[in-house]
């Protein structure tokens, strides 16, 4: 009989608590989710899970013939789970119609009842043909999100960028000395135009060349261009602000900045001080709410990725769009706001300032800087610090800010969604 922690239970109940609780992923799994599994089974289930959001809406119609009544929340998410898995991923019928059956009679007293119900069910699906599931539409985003984009990008950019969603995200790396073409050789994988290596499937991180002696770190092709924009000189004092998990760090930190470090989160920083160690390179770090720390001096350079609604990095956060709304919107602009010009505090004359969100909404991008230029008469875009390789100049905004999208690079494999803008203090 299947455990009742074993990787598809625990998945199933992953996506109950993104569906029901609105729980994301990441908290779940910071809270122990995940504890009772062997690490090969850790990875299984976290990747049920995310396949199970991405194509909710397909599953759903597919299961919709052949349910009757509502059955549970926990049966729901487990004939969900199993559908995907059927389709989407081939899984032997057997195994999954079997263990999805012994799952509901280990979930208690409530679930038992309908064993009978997931066996019939499971049954029927398993005779279903894949591409029904492949060929579906892309799931919707929620309508708060979906009218926003529509609004700022239109329908057709909005539809690509939901596909890009459905497709997930492939693993990208950063090299540490800055050659992609030998990193791509070395791995098996794709030199991106903008200097990053994208590797096909999902591989073992730990297991890869290079991973222990520190060659390479973990970052998505669009959060690099960050750090490349703002292109310090070696030696200069830059300060990256909110920079947890810490790939711009380690980029400043390679091209020979005197990098400071700074997070609000202590467990968050624990991650950017691990990198640092494993890639053999230094850095300040401060644990410390950015509106209150004070600097011993001022810095040449700010790098400011600030908190926002992460809307870019739904392709690999498929979980995002169950568990936010629109009512903290109005809370997180104004700390953008707070934090930017935090920020301009903390240059020197004629410092620079790269801003940076991971959102697809202009308020947290464009409308931003336009803002924070119209509050700060000696502040001006720096635009040449966009021609760079790998920026499509189609991609700048009339504010000069570069604004980058999931469905950009469609036939590299997409991107997470950023908006950047390079700014300089007059001296």
């Amino acid at each position: 009989m299947a455990q009742a922690d074993g990787a598809r239970a625990v998945a199933a109940k992953l996506v109950l608590g993104v569906t029901e609780a609105r729980l994301p992923l990441n908290d779940q799994i910071a809270q122990g989710a995940l504890a009772a599994l062997a690490p090969p089974d850790r990875a299984r289930a976290q990747r049920l899970a995310l396949t199970t959001l991405r194509h909710l809406a397909a599953a759903d119609a597919i299961l919709k013939p052949y349910v009757r009544k509502e059955p549970p929340a926990f049966i729901r998410a487990l004939l969900r789970l199993s559908t995907i898995e059927l389709l989407a991923e081939s899984a032997p019928p057997h195994a999954v119609v079997h263990e999805a059956v012994a799952i509901t009679r280990a979930a208690g007293r409530k679930t038992e009842g309908f064993a009978g119900m997931v066996n019939a069910v499971l049954r029927r699906v398993s005779e279903t043909d894949p591409a029904l599931l492949t060929s579906a539409p892309p799931q919707p985003l929620p309508g708060w999100l979906r009218g926003r984009l529509m609004s700022a990008w239109g329908k057709p950019a909005t539809m690509a960028m939901e596909a890009a969603h459905a497709r997930g995200a492939p693993l990208d790396l950063t090299p540490r000395d800055g050659d992609s073409a030998a990193l791509a050789t070395r791995l098996g994988g794709l030199a991106l135009p903008g200097g990053s290596v994208r590797l096909p499937g999902q591989p073992h991180l730990s297991e890869l060349p290079g991973f222990a002696s520190g060659d390479w770190w973990v970052q998505d092709a669009a959060a690099a261009f960050a750090a490349r924009i703002l292109a310090p000189q070696p030696g200069a004092r830059v300060l990256d602000l909110c920079c947890a998990p810490g790939g711009k760090t380690l980029q400043l930190a390679a091209a020979g900045a005197d990098v400071t470090a700074l997070d609000l989160s202590e467990q968050r920083m624990l991650r950017v001080t691990e990198n640092l160690a494993r890639c053999r390179l230094s850095a300040r770090t401060v644990v410390a709410d950015a509106l209150a720390w004070v600097p011993d001096a001022p810095f040449d350079a700010v790098l400011l990725d600030a908190p926002c609604s992460a809307t870019g990095t739904i392709r690999r956060h498929p979980d995002l769009p169950f568990v936010k709304d629109a009512a903290s919107l109005k809370e997180v602009f104004a700390l953008q706001s707070a934090l930017f010009d935090r920020a301009l505090g903390f240059l020197k004359p004629g410092g620079r300032l790269l801003f940076a969100t991971c959102s697809l909404l202009p308020d947290e991008g464009e409308r931003q800087v336009a803002a924070a230029l119209a509050r700060h008469p000696d502040l001006a875009v720096d635009r040449a610090a966009l021609d760079l390789p790998g920026i499509d100049p189609a991609w700048i905004g009339a504010e000069g800010g570069l604004r980058l999208r999931p469905d950009h690079w469609a036939d590299l494999g997409a991107m997470d969604g950023f908006y950047m803008a390079a700014l300089r203090r007059a001296s």
